[in-house]
């Protein structure tokens, strides 16, 4: 992706080109009218059409303020849509890459009607109900399996001496 100073040629004229945040100044030397014009014009269809450039993964990940893991899981359930997916070719790397991007718009409604918050609030709930229900289902588990098995020797109340095996004989013949 291209900044708007990238669009400035020739290279030599780009120090007339100052971005800082939220203000892009050109300026150039009284003398230089058609530079000036000519830059202007590009600087000018590049804010233009800056705004139809997609948005990148870490880039919504920064202006949402979201992390990896969040966005892949909203991605998946759909609450956070993609508005499709390129494959690019990393230079040093055998493999290509495939990544989702998204709309501005998009991004532009979650940040308005604040989805992020409520979204996280969402998934706090759910993730306490999965282990209130993974912990019910273990103390389901564990119960079934006390009645279902027979008791080990170390289970046994030693209250009970009838219980213990060969305690009649110990009993009738004492110890030897």
């Amino acid at each position: 992706m291209r900044s708007a100073l990238d669009c400035l040629r020739p290279i030599a004229h780009r120090h007339f080109l100052k971005l800082e945040t939220g203000i892009l100044t050109l300026r150039t030397p009284a003398d230089c009218a058609g530079e000036f014009h000519a830059a202007s014009a590009i600087a000018s269809h590049a804010m233009a059409t800056i705004g139809d450039l997609p948005v990148l993964p870490r880039e919504i990940e920064d202006i949402l303020g979201i992390s990896a893991t969040e966005r892949h899981r909203w991605l998946k359930d759909g609450r956070l849509p993609s508005a499709g997916t390129r494959t690019v070719a990393l230079p040093g790397r055998a493999k290509k890459i495939t990544f989702h991007f998204f709309d501005r718009r998009v991004v532009e409604d979650v940040l308005d009607r604040d989805l992020v918050s409520n979204w996280r609030e969402d998934d706090a709930l759910a993730a306490a109900e999965n282990r209130r229900r993974a912990a019910w289902k273990a103390q389901l588990t564990r119960s079934q399996q006390s009645t279902t098995r027979p008791r080990r020797s170390t289970e046994l109340d030693e209250g009970d001496p009838s219980l213990l095996r060969g305690w009649a004989a110990f009993e009738r013949d004492g110890p030897r």
